[in-house]
């Protein structure tokens, strides 16, 4: 049952942060598979390596099995994952995100908008 616990709690931090940072994950809120959207299949490798070159392990999928313009990387919660763990991992994603642009929410604002060319790609609600 602690595992469980840690499992279940571990993954409510990862999907919640990963939404405060902007991204677009889907999935059911409970899924320890938290499928990340990348939108853009030539961001795919660039992706990868990045988080390769960070020492941590996601599986990226794009077409033929997902549909052309919803290409994604697929990250799997433990509950042998520490906070500190996850915690790197946030951050890497966070700096890959901004570099990129795939914080396609239009609910959060990037922390680091000196990346766009343009002010703001948010939409006003």
């Amino acid at each position: 049952m602690q595992r469980v616990r840690q499992l279940a709690k571990n993954t409510r931090y990862f999907r919640q942060r990963l939404q405060e940072m902007g991204f677009i994950i889907y999935g059911n809120e409970n899924a320890s598979v938290v499928p990340l959207l990348l939108y853009m299949p030539g961001k795919v490798a660039a992706f990868a390596r990045h988080m390769l070159e960070k020492k941590i392990g996601v599986v990226v999928v794009g077409f033929p099995a997902t549909p052309l313009a919803e290409a994604r990387a697929r990250f799997c919660v433990s509950a042998a994952h520490t906070r500190e763990m996850l915690d790197t991992v946030l951050e890497a994603l966070d700096e890959m995100g901004d570099l990129l642009q795939l914080k396609y929410s239009r609910h959060k604002k990037s922390a680091r908008p000196e990346l766009y060319d343009e002010t703001s790609f948010e939409l006003e609600d």
